[in-house]
């Protein structure tokens, strides 16, 4: 097997699949490592985690599973694309040294019971939506960086809940691992990009992209404070619940980033404003930060 130090420039990157082999390939590296966590299935969102994590970074590595644990009896764990050569070829494309997509005996030998737990922070907003999701969530992210044990670690905005998740984890449980956020990449439509929207019918997609609208509008209302930034998205999605095919509202709030508590129209410092709904049977999340105040100008 190649090892990570050989590896030439536009080499496909290392491909690791067992913990001893994640082990081998570790004692190699010399330097910063960056990782980048995945379910694969990547797009340009995660080619701009890559691209941050080669700047950050002597070695780069990403990982690829699809977490069991972080989906619900009723959502699309079986269905998730599982697309690696596909994925393989953006890693190579983008530089990757080191890939490490492991098989669910390898993650969880046995059945877990032992877990890291989200706490009232993990039981709003999307974890309100999706129950259990942010505690099998922050467990697939401390095992990473205890088997990959990475110096930086990258994630994307879009999914600012799980951002500001893991970085609580990190700091509540002292990880010595630095949590990066990378702004939200969007499609030129706008629609946030995620792995769930090549299921999406063309109708769907329509309907969908009141999501990104309703942000877009709730952000050009900020100077008029909070009430009015949330007044001003929930008209767009109103009129995109009666659309064909309808967009079935999960939650639009407006949030301290830090703690995922809804802020009021006294509000004044950094929010964010997040949106989840279902357009046929795929759930889409999307959010902007704002700020309100005398520093927002």
């Amino acid at each position: 097997m190649d090892t990570v130090s050989s590896r030439g420039t536009g080499e496909a990157p290392v491909v690791v699949r067992t913990r001893a082999e994640l082990a081998a390939a570790r004692s190699e590296v010399k330097g910063t490592l960056a990782l980048v966590p995945t379910m694969g299935a990547l797009h340009e969102g995660h080619r701009s985690l890559m691209r941050h994590a080669r700047e950050n970074g002597d070695t780069v590595v990403v990982s690829i599973f699809v977490n069991p644990l972080q989906f619900g009896p009723d959502e699309d764990f079986d269905r998730y694309p599982r697309t690696f050569d596909d994925d393989l070829a953006v890693c190579t494309a983008e530089g990757v040294d080191l890939v490490f997509a492991p098989s669910r005996e390898v993650m969880y030998p046995q059945e877990p019971q032992v877990t890291i737990r989200s706490g009232p922070m993990g039981e709003v907003v999307e974890g309100a939506a999706r129950p259990g999701h942010f505690d099998g969530m922050l467990t697939v992210v401390m095992k990473l960086f205890q088997l990959v044990r990475p110096d930086v670690a990258f994630f994307g905005q879009k999914d600012a809940q799980q951002l500001a998740m893991i970085r609580r984890m990190v700091a509540d449980l002292d990880v010595p691992v630095r949590v990066e956020g990378v702004p939200t990449v969007r499609e030129p439509d706008g629609l946030a990009l995620s792995s769930r929207n090549r299921y999406l019918s063309p109708e769907e997609r329509t309907t969908a992209l009141a999501l990104s609208r309703a942000l877009r509008v709730g952000e050009e209302a900020a100077g008029a404070g909070p009430d009015a930034v949330v007044r001003a998205a929930r008209a767009v999605l109103d009129e995109a619940a009666a659309a064909d095919p309808p967009l079935r509202l999960d939650y639009l709030v407006l949030v301290d980033p830090a703690t995922f508590t809804e802020v009021g129209g006294s509000y004044s410092g950094p929010a964010v404003l997040a949106v989840a709904g279902r357009v046929g049977t795929t759930h889409l999340i999307d959010n902007v930060p704002l700020r309100f105040g005398p520093s927002a100008a």
